[in-house]
């Protein structure tokens, strides 16, 4: 979130995490990679509806890394990598004071291999995206810019390390969040201080260098997007650059191909837009789901999904909603397959079958929740998700549990 005229929501995001801060000299000292003793023999089985404590259904508790373990005082974003070479797979986590590295190739023993500091100082907001062997940070911190790190440094690590970052771009300060096409070598930087908070493309051919080609100032700020490379239902954009921002207000449609000169396609609305977050396409880019941050909060009806049908780009349709079975906030979407991973706050990860996503008819198939206390309409729990991995496991960033690796269960 970042929204001036929302405080009563913005308070209660920043309240949460003072309240849980801790001071760094509080923290302990870096761990070493073979400490175990808060990750390993955490595996416990889905079974009567609980996995220890975290009620669930589908899927079994694989491991937690708790913020202390990961020096940190609130959790946010959270992407992983899988090593082209050794195959394992790795979670990066961001925290209030940098992004976090975790070796989850033994699920059940996850090795917490060190972090890289915020760039200036602490914030509630980091994100985190990938394209090839690099990570590239964006903060709300002032002053951060993009930080690049080489991921292959993670390779044969013995014991925890600070890392420092591999290359840095300064031609913004704070930013929201970043944005990958996994497609092609750019980063889209999103709710920074260029561009009226709108689009800031970074040329990633060279990590070593990012350098800045552009961006995109025509619908004001945007909150978070997704660009694909189109091989959607609409054939007047096959094979363009298609950014999908979620602006506030709006969901709009521009395509980026040109960096030199976006060019906006259109704008969809809907009733009860209190805070346009954040969405992600269907497999097939014909439809596109979406979320709004506060409509829960305003309104009061349980967590909503709304779906767009982007067969025509430059006119999309609002095909209906989905009403989830709390009132929770819900946060992150990602889409694998005809399956919805949806990080839905207080009531945890909930995982739904989207087979029949043209008439909005969703269905739940499992969920884990990470914050067992409630399922309250607040700013509390699951924050984002990362299901992409091959082996199957997921990883959840929560506010104040940390890090969850999970699993479906056999």
């Amino acid at each position: 979130m970042k929204f001036d005229h929302l405080l009563p929501a913005l308070f209660a995001l920043c309240f949460l995490a003072a309240c849980s801060r801790t001071d760094d000299a509080d923290l302990p000292p870096a761990i070493d990679a073979g400490d175990d003793g808060l990750t390993q023999g955490t595996a416990t089985p889905c079974e009567n509806g609980f996995a220890g404590e975290y009620p669930c259904s589908g899927y079994d508790l694989q491991s937690r890394i708790p913020l202390r373990r990961l020096q940190g005082a609130s959790g946010n974003d959270v992407w992983g990598w899988t090593d082209p070479v050794s195959g394992k797979e790795y979670a990066l986590m961001g925290v209030d004071n940098g992004t976090t590295f975790v070796d989850i190739s033994d699920a059940e023993s996850p090795i917490y291999l060190g972090k890289l500091p915020t760039r200036t100082v602490a914030s509630p907001w980091r994100d985190i995206k990938v394209y090839g062997n690099h990570a590239y940070i964006v903060s709300e911190a002032p002053n951060h810019g993009l930080q690049v790190f080489d991921l292959t440094r993670l390779r044969n690590l013995t014991a925890a390390q600070t890392f420092t970052a591999d290359a840095v771009n300064l031609d913004f300060g704070s930013a929201h969040n970043v944005v990958i096409n996994e497609d092609e070598a750019r980063v889209y930087v999103v709710g920074a201080e260029t561009f009226k908070g709108g689009i800031h493309i970074i040329d990633i051919t060279d990590p070593q260098n990012p350098t800045t080609l552009g961006g995109y100032d025509g619908d004001g700020y945007t909150h978070d997007a997704q660009v694909v490379t189109y091989s959607g239902p609409d054939l007047d954009y096959t094979g363009r650059q298609i950014c999908v921002a979620s602006n506030e207000d709006s969901v709009t449609i521009i395509d980026v191909t040109n960096v030199a000169n976006p060019v906006f396609i259109s704008k969809m609305e809907y009733a009860n837009a209190f805070y346009t977050h954040q969405g992600w396409f269907s497999e097939d880019q014909r439809y596109f789901i979406a979320n709004d941050e506060l409509d829960e909060l305003r309104v009061g009806f349980n967590t909503r999904s709304l779906v767009f049908d982007f067969s025509d780009l430059d006119n999309p349709v609002e095909v209906g909603t989905y009403a989830g079975p709390t009132r929770a906030i819900d946060h992150n979407y990602y889409v694998k397959g005809n399956t919805l991973y949806l990080s839905n706050y207080s009531a945890g990860l909930r995982i739904l079958d989207i087979s029949d996503i043209g008439n909005a008819n969703f269905m739940e198939t499992g969920f884990f929740d990470t914050y067992p206390a409630s399922n309250v309409t607040g700013f509390e729990g699951a924050w984002s998700n990362y299901p992409y991995f091959a082996s199957g496991n997921i990883i959840i960033s929560d506010i104040e549990g940390g890090l969850f690796v999970i699993k479906k269960s056999n």
